[in-house]
């Protein structure tokens, strides 16, 4: 047995949030009947569970978009931290940051109103990779990346392994599935790499593609589905 709202979650239907809203507003029906309590247990392989949409309802129509952020532009809403993404592409300002990226880093950002994504893609359980692309100012020896890929100790612990590219001398791909505040540049630092360039150019299914910087695309309802299976 199990909350109905925790149900939905997991199954990706509806955040918590959304299922809880969704509950207020008589949206999610139960065996047949509309519940509006939110403590109701049910058994997911047995009862049937619906989600309602009609004129009266309130959650916004979802949507996430893929964003090429630019160095130097805060992937927030705080102002005071710099120039942010939203002042950028304030027709994006009701959305949300899904992951951030930091200031001097620069690539793929992905914005939603889709609390499911978000869970999908920040989740400590770490099931949806993020790609990235580095260019160091020293020369990179195989033995660094192999240290990358083992995990390393960094000073919040031991790191996951991870999948790395040489890419040249001086860069290299990396594939992590955490997103430790500056993870990559703390590594790179610990192995006395200075990083130069910084770029973000996947998650999970979802690639930066063709976009130039300050561009962006909306992510289809396909794509979407399968990031959520990820």
């Amino acid at each position: 047995m199990m909350r109905i709202q925790k149900y939905l979650s997991e199954q990706k239907i509806l955040s918590r949030r959304e299922a809880e809203q969704s509950i207020k507003q008589g949206l999610i029906k139960l065996n047949g009947k509309v519940i509006t309590e939110m403590g109701v247990q049910i058994n997911p392989l047995i009862d049937k569970i619906e989600v309602l949409r009609n004129s009266h309802a309130t959650i916004p129509n979802k949507i996430t978009v893929a964003v090429y952020k630019p160095r130097g532009i805060v992937s927030s809403k705080i102002k005071t931290e710099g120039t942010t993404i939203f002042e950028l592409l304030p027709q994006f300002e009701y959305l949300n940051v899904v992951g951030r990226l930091d200031k001097e880093s620069e690539g793929l950002l992905l914005l939603s109103n889709d609390g499911t994504v978000t869970q999908v893609v920040t989740s400590d359980k770490h099931l949806v990779e993020k790609e990235y692309e580095v260019t160091v100012r020293e020369f990179i020896r195989p033995s660094m990346l192999i240290k990358m890929e083992n995990g390393m100790i960094l000073e919040d612990g031991p790191t996951l392994k991870t999948t790395t590219e040489l890419l040249g001398d001086h860069d290299f791909m990396i594939i992590l599935k955490e997103g430790r505040k500056h993870q990559i540049r703390r590594m790179c630092d610990a192995l006395r790499l200075t990083v130069l360039k910084l770029k973000r150019i996947r998650i999970g299914n979802i690639s930066l593609g063709h976009l130039k910087p300050e561009q962006f695309k909306e992510i289809s309802r396909s794509e979407i589905e399968k990031l959520k299976r990820q």
